[in-house]
């Protein structure tokens, strides 16, 4: 008889084995929705076969599509597959050095300062992550859980909109393994708000437009002295 959970599995696994589908998947990490001819350029693939691929991760549920005017705009269909991306590029080997000086250049802006869906990712991620931890407002002790002390850190200095850290189906906070750094930055709600406030108050400035962000002075005294 067929197991078709094993099925439903390897016909997700399939989605992800392609080259071409996870550069798009890992391009859309940065939380926006991209056009198809961005992605195209990004996977330097011709358009027709961007259709192709964008059209099969939209049947399996990894993306979502929707269209403005002349263009088609693709996204991550949820923060879960965001993590489920992350999570599984956590497991790859270390890459290899990088070829040229402008590969370089963009593996150490990410492994620097990144945004990882929607909440920051890379050195910097888990910078405030420890710095969160010593401040109190973060336990990782007891499972990895935002304490009554974080929650006001969040909704008081930081501006942060109580209504907003109501959890539903995601929770407030989740250990994120961070696939540079081998350790885990802060994700859930918390991570995301906290995010979206940094990029509001220009305490981190995105690099271009992939994922890479920049720390500023502002945001080293707001985020990593907390």
């Amino acid at each position: 008889m067929r197991n078709h959970h094993a099925a439903e599995l390897a016909a997700l696994a399939a989605l992800l084995a392609d080259e071409t589908r996870a550069a798009f998947c890992l391009a859309l990490l940065d939380g926006r929705a991209w056009t198809a001819g961005e992605l195209a350029r990004h996977a330097s693939v011709a358009p027709s076969t961007t259709t192709e691929h964008l059209n099969r991760l939209i049947e399996g549920g990894l993306l979502v599509g929707e269209r403005q005017g002349r263009h088609r705009y693709v996204r991550l269909a949820s923060d879960q597959v965001a993590t489920l991306v992350e999570d599984l590029s956590s497991h790859q080997a270390p890459s290899e050095q990088a070829s040229t000086l402008r590969q370089s250049t963009k593996q150490a802006a990410l492994a620097r300062a990144r945004t990882c869906y929607d909440h920051l990712a890379g050195q910097l991620g888990v910078a405030v992550t420890d710095a969160m931890t010593r401040a109190g407002y973060l336990d990782q002790e007891h499972g990895f859980a935002l304490t009554d002390a974080g929650l006001r850190w969040l909704t008081g200095p930081l501006g942060v909109d109580p209504a907003t850290l109501q959890p539903a189906r995601r929770p407030l906070a989740r250990p994120c393994l961070d696939w540079t750094e081998r350790r885990p930055h802060l994700g859930g709600l918390a991570g995301a708000r906290l995010c979206e406030r940094a990029l509001q108050q220009r305490w981190v400035e995105r690099i271009g437009t992939g994922r890479a962000v920049r720390l500023t002075r502002a945001g080293e005294r707001t985020l990593l002295t907390a």
